[in-house]
């Protein structure tokens, strides 16, 4: 261990001193407000006179040196409740406004707009980040590092205040941020912090701190310093009920024994507990999604499952400390196998998530939900823990335990238990990480083989960038509640699930040009190579090889070409088509695919993108096109069409069919407080037709009513199959 040690020590200072730090170089001395600040999108009243502020940004993005052309002057203060910040964004009166709708990042990043992020632990570890776009729709997020890089989950909700006023020649963003809407500790007294300006007319970012460009602007990495000139105080306020009222009817016309709409009604309560101010308790008594948008519909002709993101607002804060294990598409822990099955809702009784920092290098996360027992599913019992130890200046240790439990007395699927401990080494200047990382699962089978181990990491310069991953899993690594879907291998003709043991291999790389000037942001090559083995001796599982070439230009418009090779050795007889053809047959299949991929101006009214694939598909043929088309009524209206085309051509009777996948959407935003969102997806491969609009008025903040209406067809005569119609309110109590 020592040994260990000593290497990953010598590792660090070899490859991993920053290349500036600027926690160092950039400070901002915050003091307490003089006199009382309304968010009113104003500057000039007497709370913001003689507060220190920042003159303006530096370039991060298509540039990373000089100062900005668009102007952006930032202020903060705070008092007994919130940190305020005001920030004025000089630009020539052209500004590009996506949407009003709130949390989404099509219309933040692609809008003009201002983003804070915060790192209140100071331990470059998570955060929070807060932001408006010009027509001041709100975005607020958790930040959390995966790896090297800093990402986001906008999904995560919570009470803020913003206004934002736009005059000819700049633009007024105000916030202010409550206190205990952060988790935070009142020993430190320094903070991590960053401001981020995106300018749509020039498509150009700028940061207050200056890093490489390969880099994004929400890097925990590279924050400035917000020093306090006092500690912040212990937040007041610590708990907030959220109880809900929702009620609708609903029918499945495919049910013959149900000749009638179903009315029904529901209550239930959420809380959040702030046990310190970086601790904090969610508890959920009969919780209620009916509010959570429906899944986008997809074409999927792999051989395996597709992941889809977890969206409910109980399972989000903090989330990161129980989902940033395993490996690409190897994840032990998903949450949104608890509450849901085959894509239909499984009554949640209760939940309860404790989550956030013990001391400035600790956090932890324990949860437990019950769920209740419907048709042939009995009841079940979750529960999960996981903690995460910082060492040296970014690295961390992490463990975690998963176990599902039955309290019907059976023997089969009694139980299912999982637990991994990870060693993530990231370099202090963010260029270099590789994580280690061993799993194992147990059930009352016992069976052998029920490991997962690897590990995976990569390089990342300015113009190279590079990574690799080595994954070993066994045959029987059961992931009940995680996500694992190569694992199983279903035969077509059996219509049984075979487990396969295998061995993945990852390298890739990516190179970047960056063109003083012109017309080109930045061009360059990648390359992937995919690799599975049989881990029972018996060889290549498949195999993929990339090439791609892109090019990214100064006004948004991206084209790119790519090209692969692939080989398959099927294990089980696989039906790709459907049940309707005969399955590909066991062997060696060896096919050339070729993409193009095209997009319009972004920033433009109208603006679409475009792509083509063609080439082999196992022993036949495959062409694909996929078109869409964006209307956009700035500020308040967004109209979009999507198709999605695919021929196979299979020889004899392997099947050949067209396979058509149609989405129209709109959203409307009557204000940033007010929106309709409208879809209509037709899928040819699962047979559906699905319309899906909801209603959602946030009537105060963080308090929503809801109205859904869904509709499920037949494609075959538009007969249809199932109708719902649900309300869901809402109501934030401080207490």
């Amino acid at each position: 261990m020592k040994i260990l040690t000593s290497l990953i020590v010598i590792l660090n200072n070899a490859i991993g001193q920053p290349d500036n730090e600027t926690r160092d170089r950039f400070r901002y001395n915050i003091e307490k407000a003089s006199s009382t600040i309304s968010i009113d999108g104003s500057n000039t009243e007497d709370g913001w006179e003689g507060v220190q502020e920042i003159p303006n940004f530096i370039n991060h993005w298509p540039s990373d040196t000089g100062s900005a052309a668009a102007i952006t002057q930032v202020k903060a203060t705070y008092d007994e409740e919130f940190l305020y910040v005001v920030a004025v964004c000089h630009d020539n009166g052209t500004r590009v406004i996506q949407s009003l709708r709130r949390d989404d990042d099509d219309a933040h990043w692609g809008s003009d707009n201002f983003t804070l992020v915060i790192d209140p632990m100071n331990n470059k570890q998570n955060g929070f980040m807060f932001g408006v776009n010009a027509g001041g729709s709100q975005i607020e997020a958790q930040l959390n590092v995966n790896g090297p890089r800093t990402q986001y989950d906008q999904n995560w909700d919570n009470k803020w205040y913003s206004e934002v006023k736009r005059y000819d020649n700049y633009w007024v963003a105000e916030f202010a941020i409550p206190f205990k809407t952060l988790r935070y500790s009142s020993n430190i007294s320094e903070w991590g912090i960053n401001f981020i300006r995106g300018d749509m007319e020039r498509n150009e970012y700028s940061t207050w701190t200056q890093f490489s460009l390969n880099y994004p602007g929400i890097d925990l990495n590279f924050m400035g310093t917000l020093a306090w000139d006092e500690k912040p105080k212990q937040a007041s306020g610590k708990v907030v009920l959220i109880p809900y009222l929702s009620g609708g009817t609903q029918r499945d016309f495919e049910e013959e024994e149900q000749k009638s709409f179903e009315e029904d009604g529901d209550t239930g309560l959420d809380a959040k507990i702030a046990l310190t101010g970086s601790l904090n308790l969610d508890l959920t008594v009969n919780p209620d999604f009916s509010n959570v948008d429906v899944d986008q519909q997809v074409t999927n002709l792999s051989r395996f499952s597709i992941f889809f993101p977890e969206r409910r607002n109980f399972f989000l804060e903090n989330g990161d400390i129980f989902a940033n294990f395993g490996s690409w598409q190897i994840s032990p822990f998903f949450s949104r196998r608890i509450g849901l099955m085959d894509g239909e809702q499984v009554p949640i009784t209760y939940g309860a998530r404790l989550t956030g920092n013990v001391t400035n290098k600790t956090r932890i996360g324990v949860m437990n939900a019950q769920t209740r027992a419907i048709s042939d599913l009995e009841a079940q019992n979750y529960s999960v823990a996981a903690v995460h130890q910082q060492v040296f200046d970014r690295s961390v240790i992490k463990g975690i335990f998963i176990n599902r439990q039955t309290g019907a007395d059976v023997d089969e699927g009694k139980f299912a238990r999982n637990a991994g401990l990870e060693f993530a080494y990231i370099s202090s200047n963010g260029k270099f990480n590789n994580t280690v990382r061993f799993h194992t699962s147990e059930n009352p089978e016992n069976y052998s083989d029920n490991h997962f181990y690897g590990f995976s990491g990569n390089y990342n310069g300015r113009s190279l960038r590079s990574g690799w991953t080595l994954d070993f899993v066994g045959e029987n690594y059961i992931t009940e509640l995680g996500f694992n879907p190569r694992l199983e291998n279903y035969n077509a003709e059996t219509e049984e699930t075979v487990r396969k043991a295998y061995t993945r291999i990852n390298p890739w790389s990516v190179y970047r040009f960056f063109p003083a000037k012109g017309k080109l942001n930045s061009h360059g090559p990648r390359t992937w190579h995919m690799i599975w083995l049989n881990r029972d001796g018996s060889g290549l599982n498949e195999r993929g090889h990339g090439f791609a070439y892109d090019f990214m230009f100064e006004n948004t418009t991206e084209l790119r070409f790519q090209a692969q090779v692939r080989e398959v050795n099927l294990p089980v007889p696989t039906s790709l088509l459907g049940d309707d053809y005969t399955p590909l047959p066991i062997g060696n299949y060896q096919f050339t695919q070729y993409w193009v991929n095209y997009n319009t101006d972004r920033r433009k009214i109208v603006n679409a993108d475009f792509r083509v694939q063609f080439g082999n598909f196992f022993n036949g043929n495959r062409f694909n096109t996929s078109t869409g088309l964006n209307f956009r009524v700035q500020p308040w209206g967004s109209f979009g069409i999507t198709h999605d085309f695919n021929r196979v051509e299979l020889p004899g009777e392997f099947g050949q069919t067209n396979l058509n996948l149609m989405r129209v959407n709109s959203q409307i935003s009557f204000s940033n407080k007010m929106f309709l969102t409208t879809a209509l997806q037709f899928n040819s491969q699962s047979e559906n037709y699905n319309f899906f609009t909801r209603f959602q008025w946030r009537y105060r903040p963080m308090s929503d009513f809801f109205l859904v209406y869904t509709d499920n067809y037949t494609t075959d005569g538009l007969e249809l199959k199932n109708r719902q119609i649900v309300f869901k309110a809402t109501y934030w109590l401080n207490l």
